[in-house]
């Protein structure tokens, strides 16, 4: 069987991998837009806040592809599925025939039509953040538009490489979608003090050689502008290719389009109406759609969202229903602006649905597992928000934490399986992320897998 991937970031460079340990035989052709390898796009943050290097958010590089034989194709976009024959149609004029086709076209960046748009950098591909390093080097003064997730964290990159910048956000409050208007003023709060000055509730006009004019005609001064508008998904093709398609390429629970022999993933598929704008989803979806392509039985039910933000001094964890009040559900909160710190749990028929943690916080990886199982909440909701005042256990202990509990959402990685890979002989971080690929992708269950590591160490007593 011909399998043939249209897209090789995220989404697609995890189906090919998951496709080849499940069939090593199966011809894989996988067709990259970009011209280099998989990279890993959510921590492209890091690599602007020079905290890591290009190289060191590679996915897969081309030693792996020979190894397995699969034929990647990199800097070769795909123009046009003919589903009559079964080809995909490159450029260049490559025709490439397919018996399973898997579209993981991702998202591309909204760029607004505003005048002088093409003078700003739009922040979504390593090339982007290439571009926006080159020129911060340059730069006495940025300016970042959008405060959205990627905006502040583009902001916050760019602060601390010295750059006094200036976030501007058409909303009221920063990242509306994940937090309520409270928690977005502590995180404008919290920015401040790393250098970050935020304008909510103004609309930018046009990029100008000096800056940003905005609708009421105030210049904001910058001789680098960023652009963080938003993404949407990359639907053409398979529009083109007469695949119904609304927000996203309409899939059903195996991923597979209204043709049956082609299968959509990642941010450019929309599942029962949602269109996942996460890395967590798209890796969930990948491993299902592997499944059903090498003969397995397998369904994708959704997936439950816990946004981190990862920049650096900024502790943020959302999920699920963060803006409902008091009129519909039981809402517990704390706030302690002084330190930055917000805490708010929403509860609605014994059942946690939503969940703001801003600041640094203990109680992560606790409401984490009690959002992912829907399991009733403990009745010391105190406790629930602060782990220390209770005489409760807390689930982010190593030795406490049960081996059902998972550790990277990411790759759905639970404390047993790292414990299992601990006995196999994998002794530190960098073994347990080649056998259960946990820290590879948001990274923020790095510090908890060294917990467990060095835990484990401890109670056998081996040096570490």
């Amino acid at each position: 069987m011909r399998l043939v991937v249209v897209g090789n970031g995220m989404a697609g460079s995890r189906l090919v991998s998951e496709v080849r340990a499940r069939d090593p035989r199966m011809r894989v052709t996988v067709f990259g837009a970009e011209a280099g390898p998989p990279y890993n796009r959510v921590l492209l943050s890091d690599v602007l806040a020079g905290g890591s290097r290009p190289d060191q958010v590679r996915l897969l590089d081309p030693s792996w592809y020979a190894a397995h034989a699969v034929e990647a194709v990199p800097g070769a976009e795909v123009v046009r599925v003919d589903r009559d024959t079964r080809h995909v149609v490159t450029a260049d004029g490559r025709r490439e025939p397919y018996d399973v086709l898997v579209l993981a076209t991702g998202s591309e960046a909204v760029v607004p039509p505003l005048p002088g748009a093409g003078r700003a950098v739009p922040f979504r591909t390593l090339e982007d953040c290439e571009r926006i390093m080159e020129a911060a080097g340059r730069a006495r003064r940025a300016a970042v538009v959008g405060g959205g997730l990627l905006g502040v964290e583009a902001a916050r990159g760019l602060a601390g490489r010295g750059l006094p910048v200036t976030l501007l956000h058409l909303a009221g409050h920063l990242m509306e979608r994940q937090l309520d208007a409270e928690a977005g003023q502590v995180l404008g709060e919290t920015l401040a003090g790393l250098g970050v000055a935020t304008r909510t509730g103004v609309s930018a006009a046009a990029v100008e050689p000096d800056g940003v004019r905005l609708a009421d005609g105030e210049l904001v001064e910058a001789d680098l502008v960023v652009l963080a508008c938003g993404v949407r998904p990359v639907t053409g093709l398979a529009a083109e290719a007469g695949l119904e398609v609304r927000r996203g390429v309409v899939v059903d629970d195996e991923l597979r389009t209204d043709d049956p022999s082609i299968f959509a993933i990642g941010e450019c598929a929309e599942h029962h109406g949602t269109v996942y704008g996460l890395v967590a989803p798209a890796w969930e979806q990948a491993a299902v759609a592997a499944e059903v392509i090498t003969g397995g039985k397998a369904r994708y039910r959704g997936s439950r969202l816990v946004t981190r933000l990862k920049a650096e001094s900024v502790e943020l964890a959302a999920m699920g229903e963060t803006h409902l009040g008091e009129e519909h559900a039981e809402v517990v909160r704390f706030s302690h602006r002084a330190r930055g710190t917000y805490r708010k749990l929403v509860i609605r028929d014994g059942r946690l649905v939503g969940a703001i943690l801003l600041g640094e916080s203990d109680a992560v990886g606790t409401l984490t597992q009690l959002f992912d199982r829907g399991g009733p909440v403990p009745g010391d909701r105190a406790g629930l928000l602060f782990p220390g005042l209770s005489s409760a256990p807390v689930a982010g202990s190593p030795v406490l934490m049960p081996d059902a509990a998972v550790v990277c959402r990411c790759n759905d990685v639970t404390k047993g399986r790292i414990r299992a890979c601990w006995e196999a002989g994998a002794r530190d971080v960098a073994g347990v992320a080649a056998a259960t690929r946990a820290t590879t992708g948001c990274g923020t269950c790095r510090d908890a897998v060294e917990g467990i590591v060095g835990w484990l160490c401890e109670q056998e007593g081996v040096p570490v």
